[in-house]
């Protein structure tokens, strides 16, 4: 079962501004029918908790795996 929810109610969980979301994540990382939908072919856009909440993991758990910190806060993927 899927938990959808608004672009409000998502910015509360990842601590984000809606707009942000809908401006900046939306199509570049967020993608419609994995991460969001569009009921019945209509403007909303209600977006899919758990799929956001997969990708963030899998995007984390491969960041740790192949990066190495650097002294300035970044990273080396060597």
């Amino acid at each position: 079962m899927s938990t959808y929810i608004t672009a409000n109610q998502l910015a509360e969980r990842l601590h984000y501004h809606p707009r942000y979301i809908n401006q900046a994540l939306k199509d570049k990382v967020l993608f419609e029918g994995k991460h969001y939908i569009r009921p019945f072919g209509g403007r909303r856009v209600l977006y899919i908790w758990e799929a956001i909440e997969e990708e963030m993991m899998r995007y984390s758990e491969e960041e740790t795996s192949t990066a190495i910190p650097m002294s300035n806060g970044g990273v080396c993927y060597g």
